[in-house]
C-alpha cells in the first residue's frame, strides 16, 4: 500500500506543476499582447507628434509629407481647432462630412476624452490651437469616465495575491477530497492485485467508481484458483505415477539383472551368448540409473528431497568421483584427464555432498553414454572471482547449436535424435541442472574447446578461515 500515497503525492505534484506552468504561460501571453500593443505607438503620443509637426506657413498650416502619408495609410483624419475662434482652421483631405467645423468648450472637453460621431479621437497641442486625430470606428475603445478608488488601486497587489492563494487552496481542497475518495476505492484493488501475485484467494467488493475493475479481479482470482487446483492435482498425479512406476519396475528389473548376472558367469555359454547377456546387464543398469534419476528429479522439482548443506571442497569431491570411475576399470576408450587450478584447494562451497557427487557422476556418465566409439574426458576445477567452477568436457561427437540452445533455455526432460529417436543428452542433464539450482549455482552447456560436448557448473564460494 506504500505505492498509493506515492501515486497521490505524484498527482498533487503534477497539479502544482500544472498550475505553475499555467501561470507562467498566462504571464507570457499577457506580456506578448502588451508588447504587441506597445509596438503600435500610442494614439496619444501619435497625436502629440502630429501636432508638433504641423507647421504654420504664410499660406496657412501645413503637415509634412511623411506624416500626411502615414495618416492616409492608416485611414486617420485630422483637424486643427483654433484656440481663439474654436473653429477648424486646418484639416486633412479625407475629413468625413459629418465632422463639425466649429466647437464649444464643452464639445472640445468631450472629444479629448471620447469620440466625435463615433470616431475615437486623440488630441495634441499645436501652434495656435489643438490638433485632433480621428481613428477609424471600432479601432479603439476609450474609457470615457475612468474613476477608481485610490485605496482599491493601492491594495490591488495584496488583493490579487490573496485571491490567488484562496483559489489555490480551494483547488487543493477539492483535489484532496476527490483523491481521498479515489484512494479508498484504489486500496482494495491494490490489495487484490497483491493477493493475485501471491496466489491467494481474493475477493474485492464490487462498488464505487472502480467496481468493474474489482469484478475483473474477482473473476481472475477464481480462474487462477481453479487453475491452481487443477495443476496441483495434475502434478500430484504425476509424482505419484513416477513413484509407483519406479517401485513396480524395481522388482522385475532386479530379477532380470540377477538372472543375467548368473548367465554371464556360466562357462557353457558361447561368446555370442555371453556378449548378449553383457548387453542385457548394461542396459538394465542404465534402466536402474534412469529410474533413480527420475525419482530424484521428481523429488527435487517438488522440494521433497532433503538437502543437507555443509561446506565441502569441490576439487577434492570431484577428484574422488574421478577415482571411483577409474577404480571400476573404465574402458580404455574413455581416458579421463583431471586438472585443478587457481589454488582451488582453499575454496569451499555450501552443498549437499551426495547430490554434488551425483551431478558430477552424471556428467561423466553422460560423456561415456553418448560416445559409443570412445572419447577423451577432460575435467577441470578452478576458481573465478567469488565462484568455484567445474567443467566436464569431451572430444566426442558433440551436439548441434540448436540442441545446445534448447538444452540451455527450454524446460524439458530430454532431447531426442529426430532420425533414430535415440535419447540424447536429457534426463541426466536435467537432474544436474536441478541439483545446481538447488545450490544457488548456474549450469551452462556448450561446445567443448576439444570439439565435443561441454558442461560448466558454477557455485558461489564460502571461504573458511
Amino acid at each position: 500500500m506504500k505505492s498509493v500515497p506515492k501515486l497521490i503525492g505524484r498527482f498533487i505534484g503534477i497539479l502544482f506543476m500544472s498550475l505553475l506552468l499555467l501561470i507562467i504561460l498566462n504571464v507570457l501571453v499577457l506580456s506578448f499582447i502588451s508588447v504587441k500593443q506597445l509596438s503600435n505607438s500610442s494614439p496619444y503620443q501619435t497625436a502629440e507628434e502630429i501636432a508638433v509637426s504641423l507647421q504654420k506657413k504664410d499660406s496657412g498650416f501645413k503637415l509634412d509629407s511623411n506624416n500626411q502619408k502615414w495618416l492616409q495609410t492608416n485611414n486617420i483624419w485630422a483637424i486643427l481647432i483654433d484656440e481663439d475662434t474654436k473653429t477648424v482652421t486646418w484639416q486633412t483631405d479625407d475629413l468625413p462630412e459629418t465632422i463639425p467645423k466649429s466647437y464649444s468648450l464643452s464639445a472640445i472637453s468631450s472629444l479629448t476624452s471620447g469620440y466625435i460621431d463615433g470616431y475615437p479621437t486623440y488630441t495634441g497641442a499645436s501652434e495656435g490651437g489643438i490638433v485632433v486625430l480621428g481613428y477609424p470606428k471600432k479601432s479603439y475603445w476609450k474609457h470615457i469616465w475612468p474613476s477608481w478608488d485610490y485605496q482599491f488601486i493601492a491594495d490591488l497587489p495584496q488583493t490579487v495575491f490573496i485571491v490567488l492563494i484562496a483559489n489555490l487552496l480551494l483547488i487543493v481542497l477539492i483535489y484532496y477530497w476527490v483523491t481521498s475518495k479515489l484512494t479508498k476505492s484504489i486500496a482494495p484493488i491494490v490489495q487484490g492485485i497483491q493477493g493475485l501475485v501471491t496466489k491467494n484467494n481474493v475477493y474485492v467488493k464490487e462498488k464505487g467508481p472502480l467496481s468493474e475493475l474489482a469484478m475483473n479481479i474477482n473473476q481472475t482470482s477464481q480462474t487462477l484458483q481453479s487453475q491452481e487446483r487443477v495443476l496441483k492435482k495434475r502434478e500430484t498425479a504425476r509424482a505419484n505415477w513416477i513413484a509407483g512406476v519406479s517401485h513396480d519396475i524395481r522388482t522385475p528389473l532386479s530379477m532380470v539383472m540377477g538372472y543375467a548376472g548368473q548367465l554371464e558367469s556360466n562357462p557353457s555359454l558361447s561368446l555370442d551368448e555371453q556378449h548378449k547377456v553383457n548387453i542385457i546387464l548394461r542396459q538394465s543398469e542404465k534402466m536402474k540409473n534412469l529410474i533413480k534419476d527420475l525419482n530424484l528429479a521428481s523429488k527435487l522439482e517438488y522440494n521433497m528431497q532433503p538437502i543437507n548443506m555443509e561446506k565441502i571442497n569441490v576439487a577434492v569431491l570431484t577428484r574422488q568421483v574421478v577415482v571411483d570411475f577409474l577404480n571400476i576399470k573404465l574402458d580404455k576408450d574413455f581416458p579421463i584427464k583431471f586438472e585443478m587450478r587457481n589454488n582451488v584447494h582453499s575454496s569451499f562451497v555450501l552443498a549437499d555432498e551426495g547430490l554434488m557427487k551425483r551431478a558430477i557422476t552424471n556428467l561423466i556418465q553422460n560423456a561415456i553414454s553418448h560416445n559409443e566409439k570412445g572419447c577423451h574426458i577432460f575435467i577441470s576445477v578452478f576458481t573465478k572471482q567469488e565462484s568455484c567452477i567445474v567443467v566436464v568436457e569431451d572430444d566426442g561427437i558433440g551436439i548441434s547449436d540448436k540442441q545446445i540452445e534448447e538444452l540451455n533455455n527450454a524446460p524439458h526432460y530430454m532431447i531426442s535424435d529426430q532420425s533414430t529417436m535415440e535419447q540424447r543428452h536429457g534426463l541426466g542433464l536435467l537432474l544436474v541442472k536441478q541439483i545446481t539450482l538447488s545450490h544457488n549455482g548456474e549450469m551452462k552447456i556448450g561446445h567443448s574447446c576439444y570439439g565435443g560436448f561441454s558442461v560448466t557448473l558454477e557455485f558461489p564460494i564460502n571461504n573458511v578461515n
